[in-house]
């Protein structure tokens, strides 16, 4: 049964409801994962989602901070949230649809400005979180799995807009880089967006520092969709939304699309 799934760090369902139906509207993906949410989950507004036939969620939600979500108009069932470096934060969440495959949305903290856990423990975190994924991908390989999320690495030199540049910035770092990769292999992950476009230039986030984003084009590749091996050549038709980076009162972050034929 084919089905497509779109990815997007919304920065508050709540503020961007508007955005979120226009996707749900003109794009129509059977399955949507939010992060960002910054929303209690009973504060996420699913009336207007039902309507548009996203009668489905599982979230864990989080006031005013991080929080993740999946819509769907398939059946599905809460397939459990994992607190990865112990921080308390609504971060992760998976469902199983009917197909049995499990999906898993992550939102990576993002680590701070300083690239040095000596001195921002925020970068810490992120390598603890990232780690304590790998770990947890050792212990009990995944299968007939997806995991999307804003990971909050561009690992590739093509994933950003000045690689050379960029080596020094937080969420390009090669020790973010290696355990970004150590993840992957863990959970014998296979990128699909980078499977389906495999060279070029490909960015799904914007800074909204730039006055003019587009036209700057300082973009970098921070979302991303996996698939484990096992169903990864079942996955196809990867894109990013840009457009949806100059809607109105829109998210930093653009969602990025994959169908699987499952």
């Amino acid at each position: 049964m084919p089905f497509t799934l779109a990815t997007w760090n919304i920065n508050s369902v709540r503020l961007r409801e508007a955005i979120v139906c226009k996707l749900l509207e003109e794009e129509a993906p059977d399955v949507l994962c939010l992060q960002e949410c910054k929303s209690p989950v009973d504060k996420i507004p699913m009336d207007q989602f039902r309507a548009l036939g996203y009668t489905h969620m599982v979230a864990r939600g989080q006031k005013g901070y991080n929080g993740v979500a999946i819509l769907s108009k398939l059946p599905l069932v809460d397939a459990g949230g994992e607190d990865y470096a112990s921080l308390g934060h609504a971060r992760h969440v998976a469902a199983r649809l009917e197909t049995g495959v499990t999906i898993h949305n992550f939102y990576v903290p993002a680590g701070g400005d300083v690239p040095d856990r000596e001195i921002n423990e925020k970068f810490g975190q992120k390598l603890d979180y990232l780690t304590e994924m790998r770990d947890a991908f050792h212990a009990s390989r995944p299968e007939k799995s997806i995991l999307v999320g804003d990971l909050n690495i561009a690992p590739r030199e093509d994933d950003v807009w000045n690689h050379k540049n960029l080596l020094k910035i937080v969420s390009h770092t090669p020790i973010e880089v290696e355990h970004l990769a150590e993840t992957q292999e863990s959970g014998n992950w296979v990128d699909v967006t980078r499977q389906d476009i495999p060279e070029g230039l490909l960015y799904s986030w914007w800074s909204y520092r730039a006055k003019d984003w587009d036209e700057a084009d300082k973009g970098r590749r921070l979302d991303h969709v996996w698939a484990t091996s096992d169903i990864s050549n079942a996955g196809h038709g990867s894109r990013v939304l840009r457009a949806a980076r100059g809607w109105d009162k829109p998210s930093d972050h653009a969602p990025v699309f994959a169908t699987f034929d499952l």
